[in-house]
């Protein structure tokens, strides 16, 4: 007779061999739990029918700040860590700086609530200020002016192009359509040049995240486009990466109004004037405030309004970008 899964043997001489494997069995299942049990642990029974959703931390709410892209994201970095640092310190508040990869994200963002303070250009401004954001400082430039300029680069052996007008027809690589040093003003110099877009044969934007001034340059000494637009200060940031006898300046624009720190819409005041009040202190006469200006490219930080801002919302209806 054979046996069934469960089924004890029947006959006794059976019966006799199968107690020893019986109790070989039992002896291997009592050896399993006194391991299970090492190291005194007590037994728990669980529940499977209880469950407990797991909720994943998230981050630390704060205070963001962003840089409009205008360079690579680690020359954003090096140029206002030490302004938000100090910002944290001097407010209380938790202050982080964010980096959006291009113009376009940077005032999505703003507009979205997710970049509470912005430091742009006039032109980006004027777009957000659309969407309710305000302006409440202004940066003098490193030149100790409240304005700067664009500048219209070729590499110095182009010979076709010596003169302004020699642009015509010619591919120009500018920053970004809201760039306004890289590309607002320069259209406007040739604008009153009497050139207008349609007289070039291409006008192209420097790709990538970040990094769009020095994209513009490099792409001009490449030999990619024949003359490109930035805004000034661009090849000093790039000293030590390129030789700067290889650049010729054709032109240089009308100065507008300089780059602005701008609240999103609905950021709380007394936030606002936390950072606005830190900001004025920085004192370029105090050794450890002008390392953190320096280090930003700037003079000093000056309250601002928004009809400081005129000038160039003149230059876009004349243009019509509006």
């Amino acid at each position: 007779m054979g046996l069934t899964t469960g089924e004890a043997p029947s006959h006794p001489a059976k019966r006799n061999l199968f107690r020893p494997a019986l109790a070989l069995c039992a002896l291997l299942l009592l050896c399993l739990g006194c391991a299970a049990c090492a190291e005194d642990e007590p037994t728990r029974r669980v529940d499977l029918s209880k469950r407990q959703e797991t909720v994943l931390p998230t981050p630390e709410a704060g205070i963001t700040y962003a840089y409009l892209p205008q360079y690579s994201h680690t020359t954003s970095y090096k140029r206002h860590h030490l302004l938000v640092e100090y910002l944290r310190q001097a407010t209380g508040l938790p202050i982080r700086q964010v980096f959006p990869n291009t113009f376009d994200e940077h005032m999505k963002m703003v507009a979205q609530g997710d970049i509470d303070i912005s430091f742009s250009n006039p032109f980006a401004y004027i777009k957000l200020s659309t969407g309710g954001a305000r302006c409440f400082a202004r940066s003098l430039e490193a030149t100790g002016r409240p304005e700067f300029r664009g500048q219209i680069i070729c590499r110095s052996d182009n010979r076709a192009i010596k003169t302004l007008a020699d642009c015509r027809g010619k591919r120009w690589i500018a920053v970004d359509p809201h760039s306004a040093g890289g590309f607002l003003f320069a259209l406007g110099h040739f604008y009153d040049q009497g050139l207008k877009r349609r007289d070039f044969a291409e006008i192209a934007f420097a790709p990538g995240p970040g990094g769009k001034q020095e994209n513009v340059v490099l792409a001009v000494l490449a030999g990619k486009y024949d003359f490109g637009s930035i805004r000034e200060g661009t090849l000093d940031v790039l000293k030590g990466r390129i030789d700067p006898d290889q650049i010729r300046i054709l032109a240089r624009t009308e100065a507008y109004p300089g780059w602005l720190f701008a609240a999103r819409k609905g950021l709380d005041e007394h936030v606002v004037a936390k950072v606005a009040q830190a900001m004025f202190a920085l004192n370029p006469d105090t050794p450890e405030h002008a390392a953190i200006l320096e280090a930003a490219g700037l003079k000093r930080i000056i309250p601002a309004r928004d009809q400081d801002f005129d000038p160039v919302r003149e230059l876009v209806r004349k243009l019509e970008l509006d």
